[in-house]
């Protein structure tokens, strides 16, 4: 599935993942809901740690990466699993803080049978201060944000740019204001296909060179199964998707940004990286659940 990509031999890339850990709550059903009032039965339920960032992270640290995930939480029950799942996957968590009176994000995942999801998410409660990261001390190969604390991500992308160390956006739904921030701090940008759709509009090739505009090294957009266009100093291109049997959909964005920031942590180029990235979020998508079914990279090299 990896085809002609090569991570180097003995490859560890220092990857910092900025953003949201919410607990998800996943249902599997048969098909989705109809308009209006329904009642329907649940095939499966699970509970597992999630979020974008968070997600990220534990797929750089399954590549076989350092991993280190910076963010915040309540101190509640929620809070301490999401740290629990961390510690488990071997993801350091130094600079994830568990705020004392706050609470934790909790997102409800419903998966139907063509294994495509619907979110809805608890932002959580906590302080956008971001004065306590240990910027003064940052050392990473990559540093990646998604949009869901942009206080966080923006100093975080200033001091990596300070230090010429690669900046990912995971440009998921959010605030134009947000955007507008954080593009003029970042290297790559990949938004999803409705976080570029609220950013910059629905016509594609416009969108990006919209956000191209803010002077990215690429930007980019991720298609499901259609792949990913984007956009760099070659102007705009296309990566097909590897053609796998759906199973469930829910975290593939995430890991293939982790994958990506991983690749871009380890050398490779940004045709190449992106090649890598859609192997690990197609592998993802073959198997059940979020977090748990991220692939390790002995298991994408097998496939």
């Amino acid at each position: 599935m990896m085809g002609s990509v090569a991570i180097p031999e003995g490859a560890h890339p220092k990857v910092i993942c900025l953003g949201l850990s919410a607990l998800d709550r996943i249902w599997r059903v048969e098909r989705p809901f109809a308009p209006g009032s329904e009642k329907i039965r649940a095939v499966e339920h699970l509970t597992e740690p999630g979020g974008m960032a968070a997600n990220a992270a534990v797929a750089v640290a399954r590549l076989g990466g350092e991993a280190s995930f910076w963010g915040r939480a309540g101190d509640d029950d929620a809070g301490h699993i999401l740290a629990d799942g961390f510690a488990a996957e071997g993801v350091e968590i130094q600079n994830f803080r568990l705020f004392e009176g706050g609470a934790s994000s909790v997102s409800g995942v419903i998966v139907d049978a063509a294994g495509e999801r619907q979110i809805v998410n608890f932002r959580g409660r906590y302080p956008a201060d971001p004065s306590w990261l240990p910027l003064a001390a940052l050392s990473a190969d990559c540093v990646l944000a998604d949009p869901r604390w942009p206080e966080g991500a923006e100093v975080l992308f200033r001091a990596a740019r300070s230090q010429g160390i690669p900046t990912v956006l995971d440009g998921d739904v959010a605030d134009v204001e947000v955007f507008e921030r954080l593009l003029p701090l970042t290297d790559h940008a990949i938004f999803s296909e409705p976080g570029l759709r609220g950013f910059a509009g629905d016509q594609i090739e416009a969108a990006l060179s919209r956000a191209a505009a803010f002077g990215c090294r690429m930007v980019g957009v991720t298609q499901g199964a259609d792949g990913v266009a984007w956009r760099d100093g070659a102007g705009l291109r296309h990566l097909p998707a590897p053609k796998v049997q759906v199973i469930d959909t829910t975290a593939a964005g995430d890991v293939f940004h982790g994958a990506y920031a991983f690749a871009i942590g380890a050398g490779l180029g940004v045709p190449e990286a992106l090649v890598f990235a859609g192997a690990a979020a197609a592998f993802k998508c073959t198997r059940p659940g979020g977090r748990a079914a991220i692939p390790s990279l002995d298991e994408l090299k097998s496939s």
